[in-house]
């Protein structure tokens, strides 16, 4: 019975609990069988709670009004099914560390809002995800857990810093996933494992209660095997929060049946690499623009156009910079011989900014948000590839070369993500094909601001056309690293 829960969806397997044909308790054995099947070919899942699971989900099955009734009926309720958080994120009573040697032994008593939210209706947490240190970086790897490996090829990376709960999710150790994203921590994980995640707008889900309250960079969001599934997620995240001044309500529709109702964008926006602006590999630019003429066969109207990114680049890292120095300034001075050194770069890069470039910054990213609000008077919904170059050597913190052109740090291949970031509009990856070498590819598809409906309404059609979600869950593949360079 193990093989085949692991291969129902989210969906499917809410479903099936609703109705009372498995338990919480079948689909906690069923995932801790496969976590043990694959967790020594891709170290995703580094700490568990079964035993913790097994005990909320003997009483959730002993509170019938937990299971019947209303709260069976609410948007993203999932009784009873088992999901992963991210170790940067709290959960009452298990080892969370950050991802940091500052933190190895750390054992939170109170759970995250986000966590809250998500056992309030009806998921089971049982397992945290590998995340890079403090979810700093492109790579999944830290000092405390070693490197998380991508199942097409592990001897690739998975990317950062959702890595874990990537590849967590297309192993079918777990049916959903929560992440963080920043600059692409959904998107470019889930695109490298051929899974789909989605930045929701900011506010959408609670961030809880960082120091960074009032920045829209980061946000919490969900992960998934299709898009159905990843609806559900979100809607089982999404609503006001008092802990978080930046939440929204949650919609009047859900998300899930916005998917389910979803028709075709009339007009849709594609590049492959604003003009020529940002460094993106020939292949991968080859897929994303014969994959997004799929749209076509659904009657979709496609014309590349691309708003002018003007300096989005330089600005994005000077606010994260300052996101980094609210964030890190303080364990900087105390524990800087912890810190990795990406962590150290980008605090350091914002101690050393001045209040004039700052407001530089700021101005640039609302010029580029106007931009974008004139692109979506025009197009239903931009789409541009989800990462720059497929996954790399599992070893490496970034990729080395993009297009053949050299990196100089571990943000240059970002872009395409982080320019989506400082507009806050919701975007989502879904997967659109394979390289030469087997490399998983996808599209991004940023909606208007907080257009997370029509986001994930195009990315289930297009899903639909390509079948590719229906290769998942797969078995960890060994293999070797592709040259970058080759041909």
């Amino acid at each position: 019975m193990t093989d085949e829960l692991i291969q129902l969806t989210a969906t499917e397997a809410v479903t099936r609990l609703r109705r009372g044909e498995i338990s919480p308790l079948d689909l906690i054995e069923a995932a801790a069988a496969r976590i043990a099947e694959v967790e020594p070919a891709v170290n995703a899942l580094p700490t568990l709670c079964l035993d913790r699971a097994r005990a909320q989900a003997r009483r959730m099955m002993a509170d019938t009004s937990a299971t019947h009734g209303q709260a069976a009926d609410q948007p993203g309720w999932l009784a009873g099914l088992p999901v992963a958080i991210k170790d940067l994120t709290d959960v009452a009573g298990v080892r969370t560390t950050y991802g940091s040697p500052i933190f190895r032994d750390h054992v939170p008593t109170k759970s995250h809002p986000v966590v809250e939210r998500i056992e309030r209706n009806g998921g089971i947490v049982i397992a945290k995800s590998n995340t890079p240190e403090f979810g700093a970086g492109g790579s999944t790897f830290n000092e405390v857990f070693g490197k998380t490996r991508n199942p097409w090829n592990t001897s690739l990376t998975c990317g950062g810093s959702t890595g874990g709960g990537a590849v967590a999710v297309a192993t079918g150790e777990v049916w959903l996933a929560q992440g963080t994203d920043h600059g692409g921590s959904l998107r470019r994980p889930g695109t490298y494992c051929s899974v789909v995640g989605l930045r929701p707008s900011p506010g959408r889900v609670t961030r809880g209660t960082p120091n960074n309250l009032f920045s829209p960079l980061s946000v919490q969001g969900p992960m998934a095997r299709n898009i159905p599934d990843l609806a559900l997620f979100l809607d089982t995240m999404a609503g006001l929060c008092p802990h978080d001044p930046l939440t929204l309500d949650a919609p009047a529709i859900p998300f899930a049946h916005a998917v389910a109702q979803a028709r075709p964008p009339r007009r849709i926006a594609y590049t492959s690499d604003y003009g020529g602006k940002l460094l993106v590999d020939r292949e991968t630019r080859e897929i994303c623009e014969a994959a997004v003429r799929r749209f076509e066969s659904l009657g979709c109207e496609v014309e590349e156009f691309a708003p002018d990114l003007g300096a989005i680049e330089e600005a994005f890292m000077v606010l994260r910079a300052q996101h980094f120095v609210v964030d890190r300034e303080q364990q900087l001075q105390t524990h800087r011989a912890l810190l990795k050194s990406d962590i150290i770069w980008n605090t350091e890069n914002g101690l050393a900014q001045t209040p004039s470039r700052l407001a530089w910054a700021d101005r640039e990213r609302a010029a580029f948000y106007r931009r974008m609000v004139e692109l979506f008077t025009r197009f239903d919904i931009f789409v541009t590839p989800s990462a720059a170059t497929p996954a790399f050597d599992v070893d490496l913190r970034h990729p080395e070369f993009v297009d053949g052109e050299k990196l100089t740090n571990y943000m240059g291949a970002s872009t395409l993500n982080a320019a989506i970031t400082l507009t806050s509009c919701p975007a989502v990856a879904v997967p659109c094909g394979f390289d030469r070498f087997g490399r998983p590819v996808g599209l991004q598809i940023t909606a208007p601001p907080r257009g997370e409906a029509i986001a994930l309404g195009a990315a289930a059609l297009f899903e639909q056309v390509t079948g590719l979600d229906r290769q998942l869950p797969i078995d960890p593949r060994p293999g070797t690293v592709p040259n970058p360079l080759a041909g």
